[in-house]
């Protein structure tokens, strides 16, 4: 017999060796409750000395096991995995020769295309009928409770069934890695690669949905505040847009998934696509200041919200440059000096201090400022002093001039209600957010939260003293946060900036993976750290040579060091 803590009630069992997770989670755990809510999930993973398992692991060592439901991000992403899996057999069955591309995330789930052929064929839309067939295929395929079973296999036999396939993505990011063997799983005779575990059996996935969108769909998974359906339809046009448009600029490079990606960087071509991704960079910038200057005669404040670590600052400073060009002279005004006192800041759920909450802001204030600006008038700005909790004035004046425009950049900039009182037509809102369209191969599309929290984990690091495992224990609060006040808004933008790049994530993981390796195994940090590295470990580094080419104005600066703005 051996010896297992059961974490989710402190209780010590003994199992047989051998035995697997699903059957010990049957005897002692078949739910996991959700210590905040109270409600209690089906259990569709576990944590395993912290590090995630699918739940058909046989234990055969002392452990201490976590079993998690959709409640806990690891069970959301493990139930999502298999999601696609069971859409990928669907796609198969009834549209044989067609391949399935995830592409990117959307507000509402997962946007999916079907190829004729390969990855970059032609789009094919399933009409009503045809979508209305795969629901039904899918159900069926539910209703049958089949298993997800996985073992490992060399490579070379796992590149030729995804050549086969018409996945040459999955192909290339084997080979890439230079790995004899790899993972592969199995769904009634298809076999396919995910980058996690999956459920133990498609009965598990009750709650999904299928929307039509654009010239593909959404693939829907349940609500993250409601396990029974799938979340509410989200207005979603201009960010899919932005996606759309990152994501065929990625193909006309040639970069299709990490596997190409990690071949150009292997031959040597990283200082060229660092210097490629920067000139596209620049033109973005060029193409918002042409909206802002064609509307000179009416806007003058530009507003620029973001979700934490999408380089707000650096789009800031690039804007302002191309401003200049035009003869606009920018001026700035930190929404941070408009904080309430800290006896007027609003409590949050806990009762902690929400300085995220719209009402943290002296909204009357902020708004007579603006208006008294748009008159031509001057104010007198605040000071906010963090470490009394209050603001202070302290003669530091402005007024806005004929060719002035006024930046303003905080995470409340695209809500109407934070200046109800100006007139909106004087205002252009600009999103920023780093959205990565790069997928590591056909079906397994890479998370922007990902992204910007290496962003976030480097740059407090090196510059603000935060390590990496207080960065990655405060990110839920930040996500819960910008779920709040930033991503219900997005749509509201005037214009969207993607301040992603195709070589960030080789960056990145030249600074980010010593920092994840230092967060010791007890931590509760851990079993995210372990997530981030094996994501990590798909993508080739950049050499300290190759970073030194990134020029001084990039926006990785902002997170790196050696920023010239």
């Amino acid at each position: 017999m051996i010896d297992i803590l059961c974490k989710n009630d402190g209780r010590r069992l003994g199992v047989k060796e051998g035995s697997d997770l699903l059957a010990l989670a049957r005897k002692a755990c078949p739910e996991a409750l959700d210590p905040k809510t109270g409600k209690r999930y089906p259990v569709l993973a576990a944590l395993v000395d912290h590090k995630l398992k699918e739940l058909s692991f046989n234990i055969f060592f002392p452990h201490e096991v976590t079993f998690i439901g959709y409640n806990h991000p690891d069970g959301r992403r493990t139930y999502i995995r298999s999601l696609c899996f069971l859409l990928q057999h669907a796609v198969r069955d009834l549209y044989p020769g067609k391949v399935l591309v995830i592409d990117h995330s959307l507000p509402n789930g997962l946007y999916c295309e079907l190829r004729e052929g390969k990855p970059g064929g032609p789009v094919f839309k399933p009409d009503a009928d045809g979508m209305e067939r795969l629901r039904t295929r899918m159900r069926e395929m539910v209703d049958a409770d089949l298993p997800f079973t996985t073992e490992k296999i060399p490579s070379e036999k796992a590149e030729a069934m995804f050549e086969a396939q018409g996945q040459p993505y999955k192909a290339q990011l084997r080979r890439s890695l230079g790995r004899y063997f790899c993972r592969v799983y199995y769904l009634d005779g298809q076999v396919d690669s995910f980058h996690g575990p999956l459920v133990p059996s498609t009965g598990y996935l009750q709650v999904f949905g299928l929307l039509p969108f654009h010239k593909g769909f959404c693939l829907q998974p349940p609500s993250n505040t409601d396990y029974s359906k799938v979340g509410r339809r989200q207005p979603q046009g201009k960010l899919a847009a932005t996606f759309k448009e990152y994501s065929a600029w990625c193909h006309t490079t040639g970069i299709g998934g990490i596997g190409t990606l990690n071949q150009k960087l292997l031959e040597g071509g990283a200082v060229k696509l660092i210097n490629l991704c920067e000139a596209r960079q620049e033109r973005e910038y060029a193409k918002v200041a042409d909206l802002i200057y064609a509307q000179r005669d009416r806007v003058k404040i530009v507003f620029i919200a973001g979700p934490s670590s999408s380089g707000k600052t650096s789009s800031s400073l690039r804007l302002s440059q191309q401003l200049r060009i035009l003869g606009m002279e920018p001026k700035v005004i930190e929404l941070d000096n408009y904080f309430v006192s800290r006896d007027r800041t609003p409590l949050d759920e806990d009762g902690e201090l929400d300085f995220e909450a719209l009402e943290a802001m002296d909204l009357e204030l902020l708004g007579n400022h603006l208006n008294t600006l748009l008159a031509g008038g001057r104010v007198e700005l605040p000071r906010y002093d963090f470490k009394q909790g209050k603001p202070f004035f302290e003669g530091r004046f402005m007024e806005l001039g004929e060719n002035d425009i006024l930046i303003m950049e905080g995470i409340h900039a695209l809500d109407p209600g934070m200046v109800p009182s100006v007139d909106q037509s004087r205002i252009f809102r600009l999103y920023a957010s780093a959205l990565t369209s790069l997928n590591v191969d056909e079906n397994n599309n890479i998370s922007t939260t990902d992204n910007r929290l290496l962003r976030r984990m480097v740059r407090d690091f090196r510059y603000r003293g935060t390590s990496p495992e207080a960065t990655l224990l405060r990110w839920p609060s930040v996500r819960r946060g910008e779920n709040k006040y930033i991503f219900p808004f997005q749509e509201n933008a005037d214009a969207q900036f993607n301040s992603a790049l195709l070589y960030e994530l080789p960056l990145l993981k030249y600074y980010a993976e010593p920092l994840l390796r230092r967060i010791h195994p007890s931590s509760p940090a851990y079993t995210e750290a372990i997530r981030l590295l094996k994501f990590l470990d798909y993508i080739v580094a950049l050499t300290p040579e190759e970073i030194a080419a990134i020029p001084p104005t990039s926006i990785m600066r902002e997170f790196i060091g050696g920023q010239t703005l």
